[in-house]
């Protein structure tokens, strides 16, 4: 027997030992439930944290570069500036210092003494030479801002150039999907967005996805399916990621504009009955809103674990549900092993519990077959007690009878019977 305190009451009880069992299974049970909660939890959070992790990193990146470029504009044109200010007052100051010297010259010619011209007309050469060797400077200084300016130019004509490069190839791209789209059907456009998904998971197939399992869904047996199933295990045989493709175009004449949310619970559906962890609509439609256009859209709060995507986003998609996975890997074996050794336990509690009902119907049954041969053997006691009484008053009977055999004789028999008296009176004689 077992005791157990109530904490709040402090009444100590005792229960029995499957008693006690049941109880400390029903607490591990809960707990166990609340560690895998947690880890599901946790799980979660880290997805999303690698999801929002990715966005920012890409537009850290691009705000980065862009805060250099326009720093180093910045930069160069406070160095043209500043050089422009320097060159500026060097020029006023040697025109100041050349007015003044000419000024003091004048004034020296016109009070001087006649033998004094010739020095002062070199000391004038003297500074004409000055002064031109400060022109030569002045013109270094504008030479050499004159180049920084053409290296800034050119740098700014580089940038925008750069990014008129990426508008015309982002323009030529929309316009080829336009131009592409209005010389399909409805189904070949449908059809090639899946083929140009499965053309850019084949390139990075041998080299990225060699263990993966990336084909068409073709399995109706359900009534429904989808574009394309992602698989991948471990080296173990252990699956660790799935996800559920579907791809969704339409062409510019359709009348009847179809919206992304419009397939969500369909794409759900499919999700489940094929067992897939993830649902990801890759999706053309809708090309003026604002939020497709961002990048990965994450619409876990309509249905769990769904994403809607751009085509250009495929393959980072499948890389970074990938790479969370790999590294919850760890956590769902440990789960595994857990899961594994509380199914150890219940199988030996099991056969305990089994051990334990066939030893207690065993001993039931021994004691029930001991105590009728008890009540059996009482019953024969009783019996041969009864028997042995029965012998003991015939034996008592027997004593009389013998006492009673030995007592007789001729003169007790004839006592009252004088015709017997006589007789054996007459024998007698």
């Amino acid at each position: 027997m077992q005791e157990i305190k109530c904490p709040k009451c402090k009444e100590v009880f005792q229960v029995d030992e499957s008693g006690y069992a049941a109880i400390v299974k029903q607490v591990r049970d809960k707990e166990f439930g609340k560690e895998i909660k947690e880890r599901r939890t946790q799980f979660e959070m880290e997805k999303e944290n690698a999801v929002k992790l990715a966005r920012a990193e890409e537009k850290s990146a691009f705000q980065n570069e862009t805060a250099k470029l326009e720093a180093e504009i910045a930069e160069l044109r406070s160095r043209l500036e500043a050089k422009e200010k320097d060159s500026r007052l060097a020029i006023q100051e040697a025109e100041v210092k050349k007015e003044k010297e000419i000024t003091d010259l004048k004034a020296k010619l016109k009070a001087g003494e006649q033998e004094k011209k010739l020095a002062v007309v070199e000391a004038v050469a003297g500074k004409d030479k000055e002064i031109a060797e400060k022109d030569r400077q002045l013109d270094r200084l504008a030479g050499d801002m004159e180049r920084e300016e053409k290296e800034r130019q050119l740098k700014e004509q580089a940038l925008k150039d750069n990014y008129e490069e990426k508008l015309r190839a982002k323009d030529e791209q929309i316009a080829y999907y336009k131009d592409f789209k209005a010389r399909q059907s409805t189904k070949m456009v449908g059809e090639s967005l899946e083929q140009h998904c499965e053309t850019e998971f084949n390139r990075l197939r041998a080299t990225g996805f060699q263990a993966a399992y990336f084909e068409k869904d073709n399995d109706v047996r359900t009534g429904s399916k989808g574009d394309y199933i992602f698989r991948e295990s471990d080296e173990n045989g252990v699956e660790f990621i799935s996800i559920m493709f579907e791809m969704k175009n339409e062409m510019e004449r359709t009348a009847t504009k179809k919206k992304n949310e419009d397939f969500f619970r369909e794409l759900d559906k499919d999700r489940k009955e094929k067992g897939c962890e993830y649902a990801v609509l890759v999706s053309l439609l809708e090309p003026d809103s604002e939020l497709y256009n961002s990048g990965i859209v994450d619409v876990s709060y309509r249905y769990p674990k769904m994403y809607v995507i751009r085509p250009q986003f495929f393959i980072p998609m499948i890389t970074i549900l990938r790479n969370a996975a790999r590294n919850s890997l760890e956590y769902r074996q440990e789960l595994a092993a857990a899961r594994s050794q509380n199914v150890d336990i219940s199988r030996f509690e099991s056969d305990m519990n089994e051990f334990k009902e066939k030893f207690s119907r065993n001993y039931r049954l021994a004691s029930e077959k001991f105590q009728k041969a008890v009540r059996e053997i009482d019953e024969t006691i009783k019996h041969l007690q009864k028997t042995k009484d029965e012998l003991l008053s015939s034996e008592n009977n027997l004593r009389l009878a013998n006492d009673k055999a030995e007592g007789l004789s001729i003169k007790r028999l004839t006592k009252n019977n004088p015709t017997m008296a006589a007789k054996f009176e007459e024998l007698k004689n």
